[in-house]
């Protein structure tokens, strides 16, 4: 079985057939991806095949004792999950940065506005793929253009966020996950919740993520109602979450982000 795809990412539409589709940008090209009850399959359609996407693959089975039994027989009940460790830095760092303040379809919206309108379009396929702007794109853009796609209140940190990658990318590139983070929020309001969301999702890592985001407490809370969870203003959550993961980084990616996959099949 090829195990269920996580579909966080606004990139990834589902087609009429249930097969969900996406563009990327890898250092050597561009690839189109799909996946269906196969699989995942890869396609590189500009540029060489020298870097390839690479999927996290994430099996809940391997949970500790420690995670509630309902929420463990939750995510049992999903299987195993692959999502794509986004090969584009500058994608993340976007798709992190256009999810601040705004909910997370209005979010979905926005990254595919925002592509579709200043990224680059990938021509021939089933839908009409669209990968995000260059940072060197971002640059060039001028304030009525980030009103009209409704990108009024990202424009001051995707322009900040773009002269730094520029002057660091390389460097960047390079770090460990947790250097990634501290990296990244030495960008003008680039928090600490936007740099660990953006690391989790170039590197696949998501021991990383903001483990107290809301999405993770929603989805927690629906798949194990009958647990004690921490309500919405309470900061024990977070500290809750890594105790029942125990101390090893691989549980705590697992229980993270099957919960997240979990929650993006029930939206």
């Amino acid at each position: 079985m090829p195990g269920v795809l996580t579909t966080d990412h606004p990139a990834w539409i589902e087609t009429g057939s249930g097969t969900c589709v996406r563009a990327v940008r890898t250092a050597s090209g561009v690839w189109v991806l799909s996946w269906d009850q196969e699989g995942p399959h890869v396609r590189c359609v500009q540029g060489s095949e020298d870097v390839k996407p690479v999927f996290v693959a994430t099996d809940p089975s391997c949970l500790p004792k420690s995670v509630p039994a309902q929420l463990r027989a939750g995510l049992d009940d999903l299987g195993p999950t692959r999502r794509l460790a986004n090969p584009w830095l500058w994608d993340a760092i976007t798709t992190a940065i256009l999810r601040q303040v705004v909910r997370a379809g209005q979010a979905r919206k926005l990254y595919r506005a925002w592509c579709r309108t200043f990224g680059t379009t990938v021509e021939g396929t089933t839908n009409d793929l669209a990968l995000a702007p260059t940072a060197a794109r971002v640059l060039e853009l001028d304030d009525e253009q980030f009103a009209n796609v409704g990108a009024k209140f990202h424009r001051s940190v995707l322009q900040a966020a773009a002269t730094q990658y520029e002057r660091h990318h390389t460097r960047w590139q390079r770090m460990d996950a947790r250097d990634l983070v501290a990296a990244l929020t030495s960008v003008p309001r680039i928090g600490p919740w936007t740099a660990a969301a953006a690391t989790a999702d170039y590197t696949g890592d998501f021991s990383i993520y903001p483990h107290d985001d809301l999405a993770v407490r929603t989805w927690a809370a629906q798949i194990a109602p009958a647990h004690a969870w921490p309500g919405k203003k309470d900061k024990a959550f977070g500290p809750m979450w890594t105790a029942m993961a125990g101390p090893g980084r691989t549980a705590l990616h697992t229980l993270t982000l099957s919960t997240l996959t979990w929650g993006s099949h029930a939206r």
